[in-house]
């Protein structure tokens, strides 16, 4: 399993297709996963239940897909804040996707569909996140300025080979 983390806007999606497909295997996106279950858009979610109530319901799913078969799967830019949440991380092989603030808003500005963009705060959302993003990661990779294929190339560079794995086009990349 390899977990995607970072703010948003960092490429965690259009990253982990790539990876996804590179590596021969399923992706799946957390916040997808979540509008599937409770037929409802990650915002009505947040209108409805507000923050706390969506993290317990990310949890939730996060849990289920990480013990779930191998996979690249991609998690909200907020995962890290939960603490039950954050503990699976730690315990999983995570990237962090990382990237500046002013090149985040770049690529989701005006995004309705993300709630946390109305938030007056939002700067020192993204600073408080940094630490948490670093402490869950195994690998951190910077994206600024790069499209995602050089991103995911790096990745695929940067992932050390496990020893008790035998050779295969996905020596590596399982968990």
């Amino acid at each position: 399993m390899i977990v995607l983390v970072g703010f948003m806007g960092a490429g965690k999606s259009s990253v982990g297709r790539l990876l996804a497909a590179r590596l021969g295997l399923p992706f799946a996106d957390s916040d997808l996963v979540i509008e599937e279950r409770c037929g409802s858009r990650v915002p009505e979610i947040f209108a409805e239940y507000g923050e706390a109530g969506f993290r317990v319901v990310e949890h939730e799913v996060i849990d289920e897909l990480l013990r779930g078969p191998d996979a690249v799967l991609a998690v909200g830019g907020g995962a890290v804040e939960h603490r039950a949440t954050w503990r699976l991380l730690r315990a999983a092989r995570v990237i962090y996707l990382q990237v500046t603030y002013e090149e985040a808003l770049q690529r989701v500005g005006g995004d309705a569909g993300r709630p946390l963009l109305q938030r007056p705060d939002l700067q020192d959302i993204y600073r408080r996140r940094l630490p948490a993003y670093q402490s869950v990661a195994t690998l951190t990779i910077a994206t600024g300025g790069r499209p995602a294929e050089a991103v995911c190339r790096e990745v695929v560079s940067r992932l050390a080979p496990e020893p008790d794995l035998p050779p295969g086009p996905q020596a590596g990349y399982a968990r």
